[in-house]
């Protein structure tokens, strides 16, 4: 086990992670984004949140974090649903600068999470993680990184936890055969 300031971070998105949007779940179109439909008005996608996912999530060795536009409100609407403690939120700058500033194909968020982990190992669970996210954290974070895709209209399955699991899993046994 690694001290609470060494375990890996696991950055969490709602819409599409833990929200699918498959035609399997009532007919129910995405929003165009996150604050489309918010959590005042009940939001209806709400009730596509498997209440597992809390324990899936919390037994995994590392830190849970929200990375998403719903930031706080992920705490108010989605962790109680699923059995999550109040996260810690990483919070987003203006995205549209970001976006100006940013390589072609490099998702806002990227920047951001790459400096709010400094040099921990993370892992990054989104539906819209593309190669450029991968080269450039590549390039730029000095620790090991997962940047995991998750399809949108299934969210997280049996597959993901287990690809989570065995990197935690290879980044534990490492970190012990360098104690």
């Amino acid at each position: 086990m690694t001290s609470a300031a060494e375990r890996p971070i696991l950055f969490l998105d709602v819409d599409g992670p833990l929200i699918p949007f498959g035609a399997d779940f009532s007919g129910l179109q995405a929003p165009a984004s996150d604050s489309e439909v918010s959590v005042g008005q009940g939001n209806p996608l709400l009730g596509r949140l498997a209440p597992d996912l809390g324990s899936r999530l919390t037994a995994l060795d590392c830190d849970l974090v929200w990375a998403s536009t719903w930031m706080e409100e992920a705490n108010e609407a989605v962790a109680p649903r699923i059995g999550l403690p109040r996260l810690p939120v990483v919070e987003w700058r203006d995205a549209d600068a970001d976006a100006d500033r940013s390589p072609l194909g490099l998702h806002w968020k990227t920047p951001r999470l790459v400096e709010w982990a400094r040099c921990r190992p993370f892992i990054w669970v989104d539906d819209e993680i593309s190669s450029m996210d991968r080269i450039w954290v590549a390039a730029r974070h000095p620790g090991p990184s997962l940047l995991h895709r998750v399809d949108p209209a299934k969210g997280l399955e049996e597959a993901d936890f287990s690809v989570f699991a065995d990197w935690l899993g290879a980044l534990g046994a490492s970190r012990g055969a360098g104690a």
